[in-house]
């Protein structure tokens, strides 16, 4: 069992961490935060050797505080709008500038979320021709017994900040067997699909090894055709999908598999590739590069360890490009990030930065050919980080979860 030495306490923390009860444990939230420090690369212990490239974390919008932040997008639209999740079930929406006073519910579905711990609204994602049809996807927890919903919404021309929550289509649902490890994230590739990330169904361990059962939707990542429907679903399979037609009862919704909890993926639009963040058990965090048909290894691996087992067949597995073990200093809960394209960060573009939302760590990979080079810590969030964010200019933000606030990251003076 993980235990941390922190002076705030939250339910998403339990959906975070890798105790094999957490399950069951109580889902509490202290509201008596205190107030981020703003921290340089230069004041920490594995900063970046590179005198000249030092980053700060600068608030973005003072005026606006959300209630739990989960996620932060921008449509390509050409309207340079921001779009922020709070967990319960809300998505606010507001002009991209610093000064801006409110930010609206674009959307409200808090009646139809269970939310609290590792449950409630966890994604977003705008059609590519989001411009044109209006359309977007989100990814939520409901209903007793358990599941997750994948549903659309359409927004009316009319009135392009503020939707109707009867326009929802529900596309896809999958039970949810325990409270924890819903994964969350979805968010279309280079390809036009979306892309879904589903936990291992929670507990700890995956009683059920759903990580490594591609008869099962749960430990992998997903991916749909959105644009065509096939039989009696209201979404296609592509065409390249690794177990479309398959006789052996796999789900063709299957993309890759062998995944505990990836909190948070993204893609890189300069190449299309898939990277995330999967969560660890009680010893090691990961951070993958997904590929089609991939075998990520949980449960039989955590991250490039055998899982519980002195020795495991590794044949076949996809090692990850980067681990970490958890520990006070480096921290206990991978928050996937962004392959960073912001050219006002010199010495971060290119690189992917990500985070621990225990210990606030945010680090950059430097990579070549798929192949991890060097990881440095470049700042430090005082709070714990739920997710990054990026703007339509590629701009890159952290979410503070305890504090409501969302961070930019700006390179120093």
């Amino acid at each position: 069992m993980k235990h941390y030495s922190l002076a705030i306490a939250f339910g998403f923390l339990v959906w975070l961490s890798g105790c094999d009860n957490r399950a069951q444990q109580a889902e509490t939230q202290n509201s008596a935060t205190s107030t981020p420090a703003i921290t340089t690369a230069a004041t920490l212990p594995e900063a970046a050797t590179d005198a000249a490239a030092s980053y700060n974390l600068t608030v973005a919008y003072p005026n606006l505080t959300f209630e739990q932040p989960v996620e932060m997008t921008s449509p390509e639209d050409g309207t340079d709008r921001v779009f922020v999740i709070a967990q319960e079930g809300k998505i606010h929406v507001f002009p991209n500038k610093a000064d801006v006073k409110d930010a609206p519910v674009f959307l409200d579905i808090t009646s139809k979320v269970v939310s609290g711990g590792e449950r409630g609204l966890l994604g977003l994602a705008f059609h590519p021709d989001f411009k044109t049809n209006g359309y977007f996807y989100v990814n939520y927890t409901r209903g007793n017994p358990l599941e997750t919903a994948i549903s659309r919404f359409k927004v009316n021309p009319a009135n392009p900040n503020k939707v109707d929550a009867a326009t929802e289509e529900v596309l896809l649902t999958y039970r949810q067997p325990y409270s924890n490890h819903n994964g969350g994230k979805v968010a279309f590739g280079n390809d036009g699909f979306l892309y879904i990330a589903v936990g291992d169904g929670g507990s700890g361990g995956d009683p059920q090894n759903n990580g490594q059962n591609r008869k099962q939707l749960l430990g992998k990542i997903l991916r749909l055709d959105v644009n065509n429907t096939s039989g009696n679903r209201k979404y296609g399979i592509p065409a390249d999908n690794p177990f479309r037609g398959n006789t052996e009862g796999f789900r063709e919704e299957i993309y890759a598999y062998g995944m505990r909890n990836p909190w948070r993926f993204n893609f890189d639009r300069t190449t299309g590739m898939l990277w995330a963040g999967d969560v660890g058990q009680n010893k090691i965090e990961e951070v993958d590069i997904i590929e089609k048909g991939g075998n990520y290894g949980w449960r039989i691996m955590e991250a490039d360890e055998c899982f519980e087992q002195g020795t495991c067949d590794k044949d076949n597995l996809k090692l990850p490009i980067h681990s970490y073990q958890q520990g006070s200093d480096t921290g206990r809960s991978i928050t996937g990030g962004y392959v960073c394209r912001d050219k006002s960060l010199p010495g971060l573009e290119g690189k992917y930065v990500y985070g621990d939302y225990v210990s606030g760590n945010i680090w950059a990979l430097t990579f070549n050919n798929n192949k991890k080079v060097n990881n440095q810590l470049i700042t430090k969030m005082s709070g714990p980080v739920s997710s990054f964010g990026e703007d339509s200019k590629k701009g890159l933000y952290v979410l503070n979860y305890a504090e409501g606030k969302i961070y930019k990251l700006t390179a120093g003076k």
